[in-house]
């Protein structure tokens, strides 16, 4: 009879136990209920006012701390009641959107999922206060300033502008133990000198020019090996390490230097992959953390995961290269020569129109293109007649195969190109160029 019962509570208590969350269940969590719809850079100050009224309606504290520049509401979201502060900010750059609806996502998530034990065990632990959208008017205008032209995370140390004194306020009031400063970085970033982008970069802020850490740098950087983990698991070999130089005006330092260390997260980007899968990268790297902290699973964590992290580089990627391609410029007695192109895009906002420009001729070799076109067999042709650097990327190719008059007054018209590249887009024969995967 004994031997039953033990039996019993062996197979009950193995059926009733909730299995650890893992960074795969939360990313099918994020599929099934995501809350945010707008693609982070088409989302506006007033989007996130309807969407924070969303979250109040669920139960979230939500509430104005502040204004900016030009007296858009500025808000922190409350959740949690546990002992340890967390605080977490998006967006003070207005062109680096990716984290803002990350937060409201996660944020949603708990808000709906309290009765899972594993969030029960998050809500007893952590206190969150999350500042979404730090710099609504740069938000606005889809800029990295605010409408003084001051770049909030240079103001830490001068306190010019009203973001960046809110930001202190909240911080030097409530003295959270943990900061998380969320942002994004160029979309060709790479992880150290290879092709690779780097889709996330992670850094454990020491907050001191000396580069002396404590127990809050060493935790932080066994959290960040808690996110590397996570995010290896949907972008191996893209998670690159964020410069560490120790900068007196940047709010990371500062903020770690006034006692709470910050970890910062800068989310570049992925080829193929849109917006919205970066930004459910941000909440799984989130919880991951958040929930490492909460069952102290983050002590067991290796550090050297994080310290061992190629750190970013730049300069070495482009959007788009077309190698050995046959150049034509409309000048007298201009002969065609051999030269590889790279171009491009400018950073918009999803809905909006991007442009492409030319970045450099000559022998790229060395340099790797997202894409890669062999242009070998093609003559190549600008659409303003001249091939420079900072020219517009809309080419026209012809086969080499073709008698071409160049100096035809209309001669798209007149000698109707094999292919079209308009801006990043074939508009004709985008099959005919060899493309390198």
């Amino acid at each position: 009879m004994k031997f039953a019962l033990i039996l019993f509570a062996f197979f009950f208590l193995n059926n009733t136990v909730t299995p650890a969350q893992t960074a795969k269940d939360f990313a099918a969590d994020w599929d099934k209920q995501h809350f945010s719809t707008i693609a982070p850079s088409d989302l506006r100050h007033a989007d996130l006012k309807k969407q924070l009224d969303e979250l109040k309606k669920i139960g979230l504290k939500v509430e104005e701390v502040g204004k900016s520049y030009a007296s858009r509401e500025i808000y922190q979201i409350e959740w949690g009641k546990g002992a340890t502060k967390v605080f977490m900010w998006s967006q003070m750059h207005g062109d680096e959107p990716t984290a803002t609806p990350a937060v409201l996502d996660m944020l949603a998530y708990l808000q709906k999922n309290r009765g899972k034990s594993w969030v029960k065990e998050l809500e007893n632990s952590l206190t969150i206060r999350v500042v979404p959208m730090l710099n609504p008017d740069g938000a606005e205008l889809f800029q990295r300033r605010n409408l003084q032209s001051i770049d909030i995370n240079r103001d830490a140390q001068d306190l010019q502008t009203p973001e960046g004194n809110l930001l202190k306020k909240l911080r030097d009031e409530w003295q959270p133990a943990i900061g998380f400063n969320l942002h994004n970085q160029g979309s060709l970033t790479t992880v150290g000198r290879t092709p690779k982008q780097a889709t996330i970069s992670l850094l454990a802020v020491l907050g001191n020019p000396e580069g002396k850490t404590n127990d809050g740098h060493e935790r932080n950087k066994r959290i960040c090996a808690v996110m590397i983990n996570a995010l290896n698991q949907f972008v191996p070999g893209h998670i690159g390490r964020y410069d560490d130089e120790y900068n007196p005006r940047a709010f990371g330092d500062k903020i770690s230097e006034w006692g709470t260390p910050v970890i910062l997260i800068e989310t570049g980007a992925l080829h193929g992959r849109d917006e919205m899968f970066l930004v459910k990268l941000n909440y799984v790297a989130y919880l991951s953390a958040l929930k490492s902290l909460a069952d102290k699973s983050e002590r067991q964590a290796d550090a050297k995961i994080y310290e061992t992290l190629p750190f970013n580089s730049s300069g070495g990627l482009y959007n788009y290269i077309f190698r050995r391609a046959n150049i034509v410029n409309f000048a007298e007695n201009a002969e065609p020569f051999t030269a590889d192109i790279s171009i491009n895009t400018d950073r918009r906002r999803a809905a909006e129109f991007a442009p492409t420009f030319i970045r450099e001729i000559g022998d790229l070799s060395i340099y790797t293109g997202l894409d890669e076109y062999d242009a070998k067999d093609f003559y190549l042709v600008n659409k303003s007649g001249l091939v420079r650097n900072g020219g517009s990327g809309e080419f026209m190719f012809y086969k080499k195969t073709r008698e071409i008059d160049w100096k035809a007054k209309d001669l798209e018209k007149i000698f109707p190109p094999d292919a079209i590249f308009t801006n990043g887009k074939w508009t004709k024969g985008e099959k005919l160029l060899l493309k390198k995967f």
